[in-house]
């Protein structure tokens, strides 16, 4: 392949993964209508059953998989934490036994 070629096959690359990056959340710390923010278990619980809710989300446009008015970092945390234990993320492969 000529260079210009695979410089254009980069750049149309690089541009089209910033276009899938996540951006702020600027409803993140602002309460939702009944006042409330979802903190730690909130986002535990949302991680645990993220499959679910995606699935309910392709079907219902009033569901969400992720909570947009959070404590932001906290909700974070908890949200991954959850998705760890629901699809079974951790030290599991590092607890296999090896074969020698």
């Amino acid at each position: 392949m000529k260079k210009t070629t695979i410089a254009f096959l980069i750049i149309i690359g690089v541009l089209i993964l910033t276009g899938c990056a996540a951006g702020p959340n600027s409803f993140s710390g602002t309460a939702n209508a009944e006042g409330e923010l979802a903190g730690f278990f909130m986002g535990l619980w949302h991680g645990c059953i993220s499959f679910i809710t995606f699935i309910i989300s392709l079907f219902n446009d009033k569901v969400n998989v992720y909570e947009i008015h959070n404590k932001g970092p906290l909700y974070n945390f908890g949200f991954v934490l959850g998705a760890m234990i629901a699809y079974g993320g951790g030290g599991h492969g590092s607890s296999r036994k090896r074969r020698k």
